[in-house]
């Protein structure tokens, strides 16, 4: 990857202000390499931005985060492209899956090796369930940013800031944790290289090896709780016995490919580490391999579809119940206009009590289109509940129902349900009610950790594995 331009002055995408609260001046110059259109973005209407309250904080951050190295490299980029464009076709899987909000503090070994053991276990019960392959590829190494409803959160009278993810702010309801630090744009990429770095040392490594992980899925199905799992784990088990006296090459089956995503919301941070391809000459976003827009973000006039329309990831965009038909074709047109396979994923998140409703007749438009984009389901974000006690929390048994819904209304329009998209940790949290081995809302008071909204533990989200890869099985 080589850059085209040496001037990676500033930009601005929202209202920059003195910490006194007087308008800074902004220039809105490029960032690090010059390409027809991709600086449109900074013309058009954006939402959900910082409010930087440092200006040369700004610069210097954006300065060297455009110069840094890439995250990824175009070549990985493009390795996933084919294989969403597999997924499409139904010759793939897609199982994408990691924190809601990633943070700083627990960016630690053990817990970015519980999420990548978790994805790969969830994996080859998916594997086994739809007889193809599984794309892993973790909301990881990225996900610092997130969307909020309100600028705003009042706490006992006192009104500071919301909390937009590590990258822009801290946590801690204090002035100074909630000031919009444009600095910790450096620390979310230092953390992304030392996460990706560990994410490559365990998938090349030998962590990732078939018989191990195994292993590990077998100890789950042995809790009482998960005995009616324990009939597919079997089956696992006598098919790898089968590939080991077969003579499997089990030392080629200890390496595998995972791939990063997250949310592509603070388009300063995105601009910044898009680069020039040297083999193409065409920009690639290198802060991570897959790139989605979300539900508040995808106006189709405004920053966010401008900006990822001109880079080569592959790109997803959350769909909600509202979607019709003509939002998706006209998504297609603006994200897609080539129809390449693999470019463009769509992602509903529709909640249980809609998703047999609303999404047959978005399916059956794009499908009439003659567009084949790769369906994945987020059955997380549609479900989210306040429980009795005053915590955000999502019912297992509606997450289900959606994959279900999801399931039911592919199979009867023939089309191909893709992938499963989930906010998940490795971690014996409780934060999702339910499960067959349940969380109740008491757990909360001990074990609820998220700093934003609820996922399934460890053992939820095997199960939720166990329970696609029947559907799968049927398909």
């Amino acid at each position: 990857m080589t850059e085209l331009s040496a001037n990676p002055a500033s930009s601005v995408t929202g209202p920059l202000t003195s910490s006194l609260g007087s308008p800074l001046t902004s220039t809105a110059q490029s960032g690090a390499a010059n390409y027809p259109g991709l600086d449109d973005w900074r013309q058009l209407p954006i939402s959900q931005q910082p409010t930087w309250t440092d200006r040369g904080v700004f610069d210097a951050s954006v300065k060297e985060l455009s110069v840094l190295p890439p995250l990824v490299f175009a070549g990985e980029v493009d390795i996933l492209r084919e294989r969403l464009a597999a997924a499409a076709q139904g010759k793939a899987f897609l199982l994408q899956g990691g924190d809601c909000a990633e943070t700083f503090e627990d960016a630690t070994a053990d817990k970015i090796s519980a999420r990548v053991r978790t994805i790969l276990q969830m994996a080859v019960v998916l594997t086994y369930g739809a007889a193809m392959p599984v794309i892993k590829m973790g909301r990881m190494a990225g996900q610092f940013a997130k969307p909020r409803s309100s600028n705003e959160e009042t706490r006992d009278g006192v009104t500071l800031p919301a909390y937009r993810g590590d990258i822009v702010n801290g946590y801690d309801f204090t002035p100074e944790s909630r000031a919009h630090d444009a600095s910790r744009m450096l620390k979310a990429y230092h953390t992304s290289a030392s996460t990706l770095n560990l994410i490559r040392a365990f998938t090349q490594g030998g962590f990732a090896d078939l018989r191990l992980v195994h292993l590990w899925n077998k100890g789950f199905t042995e809790n009482p709780a998960h005995a009616r799992y324990e009939s597919l784990a079997r089956d696992i088990d006598r098919a790898i016995k089968f590939m080991a006296s077969c003579g499997a090459d089990f030392e080629a089956l200890k390496r595998v490919e995972f791939f990063a995503s997250h949310e592509a919301l603070l388009l300063d941070y995105e601009r910044a580490l898009t680069r020039i391809d040297s083999r193409t000459g065409l920009p690639y976003d290198t802060s991570g391999h897959f790139l989605w827009i979300g539900e508040r973000t995808r106006e189709l006039d405004h920053a966010h579809v401008d900006f990822l329309s001109r880079v080569r990831n592959p790109i997803g965009v959350k769909l909600g119940p509202g979607t019709s038909g003509d939002d998706a074709l006209r998504l297609i047109d603006k994200l897609d206009p080539n129809r390449e396979p693999g470019r463009l994923t769509f992602i509903t998140r529709m909640g249980s009590k809609n998703i047999r409703e609303k999404l047959p007749a978005v399916v059956e438009k794009v499908t009439a289109s003659g567009a084949q984009v790769l369906w994945v389901t987020d059955p997380m974000h549609g479900n989210t509940v306040t429980s009795p006690n005053g915590y955000k929390t999502r019912n297992f048994d509606d997450v289900v129902d959606e994959v279900r819904g999801f399931f039911e209304v592919h199979h009867a329009l023939g089309t191909v349900p893709g992938g499963l998209h989930m906010e998940m940790t490795g971690d014996d949290v409780a934060e999702c009610l339910g499960g067959a081995d349940p969380i109740d809302q008491d757990a909360f008071l001990d074990r609820y950790e998220s700093v934003c909204d609820p996922r399934l533990n460890h053992m939820q989200s095997l199960e939720m594995a166990f329970l696609v890869a029947g559907a799968l099985t049927k398909r």
